[in-house]
């Protein structure tokens, strides 16, 4: 099944992460303040929050089927599912909710019920962007998600920010535990950027120089 990646609404949450990838895209990665990744929180993996989104398939029943985001009230954006409250609860207790809810339609529902965590991929990675990416899904799976790193980006220099903390994550190296860290709902994360002098200032000042030598040619031969 696809990772969704677009059709973003354009919440006060969404445009909140989308702000922050921008400013997280926009600062090198040796500005920031970077904690030990074996600080990274994740007691409270799995709580949804407005701005994710749900796939619900309910059988026979396709007006309660389809994808639906969490608004900024907290609830599933459906006529129908409005007074089911979801945001700040985990996934299996939503599950549950749906459950209870459908009961008043029928006495077991058969429906399989998905959810998909916003995350801010950016950086040097190729489809840097807001995706929508299941429970589960560790920091190296998002950065694949979203197209993988770029041919200057740093795998072994990969930020998560979390909560307003920056933790910094070597994906390179499999016997770091932290390389498995699973995402949460609004996490950004950030592949940091090759920096080495010989390609960012030598070859461009030779380019520049080649460049203006043969202006300088042209000039002359004229």
């Amino acid at each position: 099944m696809r990772t969704l990646t677009s059709a973003i609404p354009l919440t006060a949450s969404a445009c909140v992460l989308a702000a922050g990838i921008l400013c997280f895209h926009a600062a090198p990665a040796h500005a920031l303040q970077i904690q030990d990744a074996a600080a990274i929180p994740t007691e409270t993996a799995g709580i949804v929050q407005p701005g994710d989104k749900f796939r619900i398939q309910v059988w026979r029943q396709e007006e309660f089927s389809g994808e639906f985001f969490v608004n900024e009230q907290g609830v599933i954006a459906h006529p129908l599912y409005r007074q089911i409250r979801v945001a700040d609860e985990p996934v299996e207790s939503v599950e549950r909710r749906l459950r209870d809810f459908l009961q008043q339609f029928e006495e077991e529902p058969n429906f399989v019920i998905e959810a998909f965590f916003q995350v801010a991929v950016g950086g040097e990675v190729r489809v840097p962007d807001i995706h929508f990416l299941r429970p589960g899904t560790t920091i190296a799976q998002a950065v694949a998600l979203a197209g993988g790193p770029s041919e200057r980006g740093l795998l072994e220099r990969v930020i998560l920010r979390r909560e307003g903390v920056d933790y910094l994550i070597d994906l390179t190296d499999p016997a770091v535990p932290y390389r498995n860290t699973t995402i949460r709902s609004r996490d950004e994360i950030l592949v940091d950027r090759d920096r080495r002098i010989m390609r960012d200032y030598v070859v461009p000042i030779i380019s520049v120089a080649g460049s203006l030598a043969t202006i300088l040619r042209f000039a002359q031969g004229r």
